[in-house]
């Protein structure tokens, strides 16, 4: 266990309760070191807060789960400055941007900008690279530790820790359940997880190409025994089969309708993988040598609060999605929302409320993920005529651009605006701050640098000094940035640390009335002002 430290506020008192000055391990213990609690970790460490990770396995698992990442939660690695090594790890970091939607496609290729795209990745990369990023800037991740019990106050939380050295005690502020779809946390703390487990298994895997099998110009596949079989989606009295061609590698999946429960940690082996393809296509499939195998089942739950006091879920612990391709991602964009909350609380200047907007915003986002991954179930689990003519309408409405990107930014998490309060009704006020290339005094810069150290942002972008004097009140908690930029959106933005915006001025709008939604801004999001004496820097 950590030495305890005195936990002191941004004014550098000791936090006393009941008259007795307490001592805290650390500021936020996380619970799971998988992507979704190591990426918390990493931000809460920008935002200078003590993390530490309690992880129940003694060392990162090989079991294969997720293989990639997707949509929105890239472009905020980009704007934190680490996507490139992302992409330096993945086997094909300019993957085309065609993606299953239930047993249709959404292929973007055709759009010159697709409003989302894929990195092919293996999770046990993922979390190499950020467990690499929670370490060099300082979490503390401690494998082989198994939470076997939470409890809370008004002050503190405590977790009952089982490790190799014995039983211990850990204290913090908060302590977040990152522990995955099965979370003890959750279960412990007593969140309440409602929603639906379809009784369905999926097998997925990466094959070599056996020399029985022929693969066809056209990316299908002649079989013996069986005959041609189109990439894509075939369904069967049985299940489905489905399958593509990618870089000489056969991605093949199974679904069949199975109650079986799998402990998440037995592996999927090729005869398993082998026995199924058989039972939905009614033939043996030859399967080349393994490169990845999984089994996964499909699960629509969500957390009915995100929060309980002081102890909150994220990821797979708060919600479940009954597709692929969504869970990961989700769950990574949650924590980038979570952690400079949870910092402005233990800091001392959050304003009242700040943390429970963890849970409107974050379940907001959860559920537009569950109307897509349900849409998906009905596409895929139908099995009449009319479920096979709403299908090929499905296909068809998606040939038009409007229908392909609407439907591309949904899948990537790219359509979410939150709902903000205050009387500033502009039309990014919400939305994830669009990537502008600006220029300065000091030379060109993008928006996404500005955004590497994770601080809130004034940007300036129509030289307009009376909303910076505004600003210079809180640039003890945000930085203030001038720049001019091409077809700019709005005279100024006010960019939160997870790079959506809080308050956008509109081209020409009057002072006093920009100033008026400036500061109410400022306040419910940054608290109370300071007097401000440091000068605004360029960007």
């Amino acid at each position: 266990m950590s030495v305890g430290v005195d936990y002191r506020d941004e004014r550098g008192h000791d936090e006393t309760f009941g008259g007795e000055r307490q001592v805290v391990d650390t500021d936020v213990i996380i619970v799971g070191a998988g992507p979704t609690g190591l990426m918390l970790a990493a931000e809460l460490r920008l935002a200078g807060v003590r993390a530490l990770i309690l992880e129940r396995q003694p060392q990162p698992r090989d079991t294969p789960k997720a293989s990639g990442i997707g949509g929105r939660i890239l472009d905020l690695l980009r704007y934190r400055g680490i996507l490139d090594r992302f992409e330096a790890a993945s086997s094909d970091p300019n993957v085309a941007p065609r993606f299953p939607f239930g047993n249709v496609y959404l292929d973007l290729t055709q759009l010159a900008d697709p409003p989302m795209r894929a990195l092919p990745l293996a999770q046990r990369e993922i979390e190499r690279l950020l467990d690499e990023r929670a370490g060099e800037l300082g979490a503390d991740i401690r494998r082989g530790r198994e939470v076997v019990g939470v409890r809370q106050d008004d002050a503190t939380v405590t977790a009952d820790v089982r490790g190799p050295d014995g039983s211990y005690r850990v204290t913090a502020r908060y302590l977040v359940g990152c522990d995955g779809g099965r979370s003890r946390v959750r279960d412990m703390a007593g969140f309440a997880f409602p929603g639906t487990t379809y009784p369905e298994v999926n097998r997925l895997g990466q094959v070599t190409v056996p020399d029985s099998v022929t693969v066809l110009d056209n990316g299908d596949i002649d079989v013996p025994g069986l005959g041609r079989i189109r990439s894509g989606f075939t369904r069967t009295d049985r299940g489905v089969f489905a399958f593509a061609i990618i870089s000489g590698v056969l991605s093949l999946q199974t679904t069949e309708d199975e109650s079986t429960e799998y402990d998440d940690d037995e592996p999927l082996t090729l005869t398993e993988l082998a026995d199924s393809a058989r039972r939905v296509l009614g033939a043996d499939l030859p399967l080349g040598e393994p490169i990845r195998l999984s089994r996964y089942t499909f699960k629509d739950r969500q957390a009915e609060q995100y929060r309980d006091g002081r102890i909150l879920l994220a990821g797979d612990a708060a919600h479940l999605f009954p597709a692929t391709g969504t869970a990961l991602n989700v769950g990574m964009l949650d924590t980038v929302n979570l952690a400079w909350k949870l910092a402005a609380d233990i800091q001392g200047w959050a304003p009242i409320g700040l943390l429970d907007t963890y849970h409107d915003e974050r379940h907001f986002a959860g559920a537009r993920a569950r109307l897509q991954t349900r849409a998906q179930v009905a596409l895929r689990r139908s099995h009449d005529p009319a479920a096979d003519a709403l299908r090929e309408v499905f296909q068809e409405l998606l040939v038009d651009e409007s229908a392909l990107r609407r439907m591309g930014a949904l899948v990537g998490h790219a359509d979410i605006r939150y709902p903000m309060p205050g009387s500033n009704h502009h039309a990014l006020t919400g939305a994830f701050a669009p990537d502008l290339t600006l220029h300065t005094d000091q030379g060109t810069t993008t928006v996404a640098e500005l955004m590497h150290t994770a601080r809130p942002i004034l940007l300036d972008l129509a030289d307009r000094p009376e909303l910076r004097e505004i600003a210079r009140d809180w640039l003890h908690r945000i930085d203030i940035r001038t720049a001019k930029t091409d077809d700019r959106p709005a005279d100024a933005l006010l960019i939160r640390p997870d790079a959506h915006i809080a308050w956008a001025a509109s081209i020409d709008e009057p002072a006093d009335t920009a100033a008026l939604a400036l500061r109410e801004a400022l306040s419910s999001w940054f608290g109370a002002p300071l007097e401000a004496t440091a000068p605004i820097t360029p960007a």
